[in-house]
């Protein structure tokens, strides 16, 4: 009885969530405007200048240390958030209720620009960067909903790769609200 209750409870989740991933709205979306964010002019030129100041991985974990250590925004963060590419996310985040966050990453997974702080500066480890940077090979990359404690909402975040013509340079997330959809 045990093992059948358990099986039913993992067919739930599951379908749950291919539900989620696969909601009209938010493939629509996916398809018609995240992914193009990935080759927004403005957003490509941050990313190449980023790649091309060429931070060694020790100053990215050593920034990163100090990001999560920080009690708060330091003139670092700062500077990244009053920056022209992030003000341009804030602009397309603020003209869609179904935006949460959004942020950029260099080749490496270091932030570029972003609407709001993140948890931590590096995203290089983590799923929404390895998937859709995809060692330059770039691909889309959605998440499992969840509680985000950094922008405090259910969302999912969705990932793509910023691509220079045909080159992938670094890669975008974007944080939903499904239920913000359209």
């Amino acid at each position: 009885m045990k093992k059948y209750f358990l099986l039913t409870l993992l067919i739930i989740v599951s379908l749950s969530l291919l539900a989620q991933e696969t909601h009209p709205g938010l493939l629509k979306l996916v398809s018609n405007v995240v992914i193009k964010l990935g080759s927004d002019p403005m957003i490509v030129d941050a990313v190449k200048a980023k790649n091309a100041q060429n931070e060694s991985m020790d100053t990215i974990k050593k920034i990163d240390q100090e990001w999560m250590e920080a009690e708060a925004p330091t003139p670092f963060m700062k500077s990244l958030l009053d920056n022209e590419t992030s003000e341009h996310l804030r602009q397309l985040s603020n003209a869609k209720a179904y935006y949460a966050e959004i942020f950029v990453m260099d080749n490496k997974g270091a932030l570029v620009a972003l609407t709001d702080l993140t948890s931590d500066y590096w995203q290089g480890d983590e799923k929404k960067f390895t998937e859709s940077y995809a060692d330059g090979n770039g691909k889309t990359f959605i998440d499992e909903m969840k509680y985000d404690e950094s922008t405090q909402k259910n969302l999912v975040q969705v990932s793509v790769p910023v691509k220079d013509g045909n080159n992938t340079i670094g890669a975008i997330t974007v944080g939903i609200v499904v239920d913000e959809i359209e």
